[in-house]
Formats: structure tokens, sequence, C-alpha cells
């Protein structure tokens, strides 16, 4: 069974390198791919109540949950999430697209991974990165880890 297959029937949950890869194939983003149907001047999210995208490298491994800050909408040029990492969780392998990111560690300890170069990031501190560097994450901490995380344009 392909693994596009298995992503749609929930038996994989894709990794965000793979996500980012399909999203490539089809010439869109990943805020595209989960887009909401209408769009609306102001939107808000209570605590708990945040869409949620799920993510995992294998089956059965550490997951990291996207908590959506606001809908994906066509044209939309900035993208927030808050990335709630599980122990040992990992994005999957080095990412690039066009754009710029920003992020801040609410909790936890991570180590994102730019350009080769790993750089160690605990609760306080902040980054920022043009996209197109190959990157990646994981945590660190042997609990959760959550980073406030905005891109420009959308990509998730």
């Amino acid at each position: 069974m392909s693994m596009l297959s298995k992503i749609e029937t929930e038996q994989a949950t894709p990794s965000l390198r793979i996500l980012h890869r399909i999203a490539a194939a089809l010439e869109t983003s990943i805020a595209d791919l989960f887009s909401a149907p209408e769009a609306s001047l102001v939107t808000t999210y209570r605590e708990g109540e945040r869409p949620v995208v799920l993510l995992r490298c294998r089956k059965g491994t550490p997951a990291i949950r996207l908590e959506r800050l606001a809908p994906a909408l066509p044209g939309q040029i900035v993208d927030g999430n808050i990335h709630v990492l599980e122990p040992g969780a990992e994005s999957g392998g080095d990412i690039t697209h066009a754009g710029e990111e920003i992020g801040y560690v609410l909790e936890g300890r991570v180590e994102l991974l730019i350009a080769g170069r790993a750089y160690d990031f605990a609760a306080g501190d902040s980054f920022h990165f043009n996209s197109e560097l190959p990157h990646s994450y994981r945590n660190l901490a042997d609990g959760v880890s959550r980073i406030l995380w905005v891109n420009t344009p959308t990509t998730f």
C-alpha cells in the first residue's frame, strides 16, 4: 500500500518532511492541504480548541503536534503554529522551501539543525533563519517541548 493511501486511511501519520514533499509534488503548500473552507476577517481559537495536525516519522514513534494559530486560507502570507514535541520526537529529516522562519521556545529543550550546524535552544530562546537552508529539529528534553513557530509565506 502506498504512503499516500496509508495517510488517507489514517494507517500512517506523515513526518514533516513527507508533508513538504507531498505539497511540493502538488505545487502547493502544507497550509493549502489543510485549508479552511471559508475566510473570515477575524479568527479566534480558545485554549484547547485549536485545530491540530499530527506528524510522526514512523508509526509508533514520538509525535509532533502542530496546533494551528489561524486557519490556512487561500492567499495567506503568514503562518503560525505551536509545535508540541513528545519526548524523542523529530521532524524526520531536512526540509527546504521558500521563505523565512522565526520561533520562540515556550517549554523544554530542542535542537535545530540548520545547514548542517546544530543549535541547542531552551525555554525563552528564539531563532530566525532563511527557509531555503536545509533544516530539521528534534526534542532534547525528557518531557514535552513547545515552540511558537511562524513562517512566511505559509508553509504548514
